[in-house]
């Protein structure tokens, strides 16, 4: 039978990355593809005795039916986490849990975003909101990426030029580029979206994972009438198995994605809310983070000493303060598909998986010559191994 796809979905494509991680299941191949927290950091001990705790004294919260604003004890922590981070106002903010920030991001456009209206994003940019966004049928306009966030002026003439409903940042620790937003490029940005009438939708999955530097407000802490949406996960620090996220925005945005969520799934799932909540509660938050940011500091080290070590002199790549990724360039000249056979040699030819940049452009027909590498999920071991290996296959592509 051939069936006939909805116009929302017949475009859409399997997401690359998901593609690739599909070869992780050879435990010979040494996947720096993932943007997984790392094992290591999960505190694994600490929530299988939360939820002994969980079933052995709330049972039947945890395995019922809940709100669709989510569990109250956790969302009023959620909102004394973020009122201490400047990014919670009661006068006209509100708290609704998801199932992870993908939902968050996702329900965001929904209710704002008619088709053909436009969505501006970071070029590159995180490939399942790019995703979520598609599916809408608005008008995806990229706006350059730099060093320090995106290219203000850019942004200003499509504000200028289009009906821009939404602009997505993800302003620290970027996915796929790790790159951070600098104060400056956070508040002319505002300032713009304030004048031309466009939502920010600021996606913070990893603003808690800064091993360097120092640490620079959201974009939330300008917001005085409630134009930014703050999206925020326990994916990064707790699990992101539980599916656990948070949306805070205004009081009339969160009311039309409460309606939305309950034709999604009803309620993000009760226990893992519970576990969360008890986690945060139970343990120092603060405490825990730093032995995360422990970890990712010496993994970074490492893929940056090794890239530095074995890599062609010509590829150039990003030094992050934070995060999960590191961004690689190939030299001048080389073309998308010539950086499409990089990768598909690297994983079939040498068992290491990377992620293609054509995974995070805006459109298809966008050219990019990067590469994006996770240090968070392979062992220094893995880490070793495989930075020699792609050492050896971009000084034999692309000369010393």
């Amino acid at each position: 039978m051939e069936f006939k796809f909805s116009d929302k979905v017949s475009q859409l494509q399997a997401s690359a990355i998901r593609e690739i991680l599909k070869y992780s299941s050879d435990p010979q191949v040494i996947s720096f593809a993932a943007g997984s927290p790392a094992p290591e950091a999960l505190p694994a001990q600490q929530l299988e005795e939360i939820s002994k705790e969980i079933l052995a004294q709330e049972p039947s919260v945890a395995f019922q039916y809940g709100v669709t604003e989510g569990y109250a004890p956790l969302r009023d922590e959620v909102k004394k986490l973020l009122a201490s981070r400047g990014c919670f106002d009661p006068q006209y903010d509100e708290v609704i849990i998801t199932s992870g920030a993908q939902q968050a991001n996702e329900l965001s456009a929904k209710v704002l975003c008619n088709e053909g209206e436009t969505i501006v994003a970071e070029s590159p940019s995180f490939i399942g909101s790019l995703n979520a966004f598609r599916s809408y049928h608005v008008d995806l306009c990229g706006v350059t990426l730099e060093e320090d966030g995106i290219d203000t002026d850019e942004l200003e003439q499509i504000l200028k030029t289009k009906n821009v409903k939404l602009v997505y940042l993800i302003p620290n620790f970027q996915n796929p580029t790790g790159n951070t937003m600098s104060w400056e490029k956070r508040v002319k940005t505002f300032e713009l979206c304030e004048k031309y009438g466009a939502v920010i939708l600021e996606d913070n999955p990893y603003g808690d994972l800064r091993f360097a530097g120092e640490d620079i407000k959201s974009i939330k802490t300008l917001d005085k009438q409630g134009s930014v949406i703050y999206s925020g996960t326990f994916s990064k620090i707790l699990s992101p198995g539980i599916r656990v996220g948070y949306v805070c925005a205004h009081k009339d945005i969160i009311q039309k994605i409460i309606v939305c969520k309950q034709v999604a799934d009803v309620h993000t799932t009760m226990w893992s809310q519970m576990l969360a909540y008890r986690f945060l509660k139970k343990y120092d938050l603060n405490e825990h983070l730093k032995g995360l940011r422990k970890v990712y500091e010496h993994k970074t080290s490492l893929m940056l000493g090794e890239i530095k070590k074995n890599f062609s002199s010509k590829i150039e790549y990003t030094k992050p303060q934070g995060g999960l990724f590191i961004w690689c360039t190939l030299p001048e000249g080389v073309t998308t598909e010539q950086m499409t056979d990089f990768c598909t040699r690297a994983v079939r030819d040498y068992k290491v998986a990377v992620v293609p940049g054509t995974a995070f452009t805006i459109n298809s027909t966008d050219q990019t010559r990067s590469i994006r590498l996770n240090f968070s999920t392979p062992t220094d071991e893995q880490i070793i191994k495989g930075c020699e290996i792609l050492g050896r296959l971009s000084k034999e592509m692309f000369g010393e």
